[in-house]
């Protein structure tokens, strides 16, 4: 057997494997800590719900459904300022409630992008590596959720106020309505956020949970809008079980609020309105279904990414 060419090599040729120093140094910054993290979550999620900071592909569906959402808002302007009508069309609140179905669809695409797809590709471990924690990944997500739905039904309300100044409308009762309908905006996005995110972190698949948030959301407030829908021989029972009916439905819970306590004009088939009994219900249901939402989101993450 021949020997080792290696072994035979004289020792200056061998010494040519040698370790280098490629200057590898510990990191002596400032530690920015959970706060930093759970900002930079919150942004980058943000972001990405619009499709920024995206490829060209993933900015298209956000951006087109937000056209769909502000286009009739400057329609509804410009006939109001073409035909100097006396107040707008359409209130505030309820020219979110009539473009559910948009919303849901926008809710559908973004909560599963935000949420469904780390725990697919197993990124969840990096980001319960120190110093963020579970909740603090929960919080960051449920809040660029409810932001960026907020922005999506925040900036037609704008464009609605803005048209009704342009058209010389009263002054006061414009900036009633439109803080009115800033209030709705904020409490439509916490809850159908809430709702979305934690159907979107019951699966891994980014299809499912489209599926999963367009049933929940739209299916629920078709039906009891049809159930609203049938008359009944007594008028006062008919208007008293259609306000019970509204608690069915995330969309029809939220039409109830904004017509009982924020000036709103009801957009239930009988044009009921709710007794004072059913207001307060209608609260109770709200906050029960948005921090119950955030519990199991919260919930989720415990064993999520182990």
């Amino acid at each position: 057997m021949s020997p080792d060419p290696a072994a035979t090599a004289p020792a200056a040729q061998r010494g040519q494997g040698v370790i280098h120093n490629i200057g590898y140094r510990g990191y002596e910054g400032p530690r920015l800590g959970r706060s930093y993290a759970r900002r930079a979550l919150f942004t980058q999620s943000l972001r990405g719900a619009y499709g920024l900071g995206r490829s060209a592909k993933s900015k298209v569906l956000p951006m087109l459904l937000f056209a769909v959402v502000a286009l009739p808002a400057a329609i509804v302007v410009a006939v109001a300022v073409a035909t100097k009508a006396d107040d707008l069309p359409v209130g505030y609140a309820e020219y979110v409630l009539m473009l559910q179905p948009v919303i849901g669809i926008y809710l559908a695409a973004v909560a599963p992008q935000a949420i469904s797809l780390d725990l697919r590709f197993k990124t969840t471990p990096l980001y319960f590596s120190r110093p963020i924690e579970r909740s603090d990944y929960v919080a960051a997500k449920h809040a660029a959720l409810s932001a960026a739905v907020f922005l999506f039904t925040a900036v037609p309300v704008l464009i609605l106020y803005v048209g009704s100044l342009l058209a010389k409308l009263d002054f006061g009762d414009q900036t009633t309505g439109f803080l009115q309908g800033l209030v709705f905006c904020a409490l439509f996005a916490l809850l159908h956020a809430g709702i979305a995110g934690y159907i979107a972190a019951l699966t891994p698949r980014r299809g499912f949970g489209i599926a999963a948030v367009i049933v929940v959301l739209t299916v629920p407030f078709f039906l009891i809008s049809a159930l609203q829908g049938i008359p009944l021989s007594d008028g006062d029972s008919s208007s008293t079980l259609v306000g019970w009916l509204g608690l069915g439905s995330p969309g029809t819970l939220m039409d109830g609020i904004q017509s009982k306590f924020l000036g709103g004009t009801s957009g239930f088939p009988t044009g009921a309105t709710l007794t004072n009994a059913q207001g307060i219900s209608y609260l109770v249901v709200f906050v029960l279904l948005a921090a119950g939402a955030y519990a199991l989101l919260l919930r989720r993450y415990r064993k999520a990414g182990l």
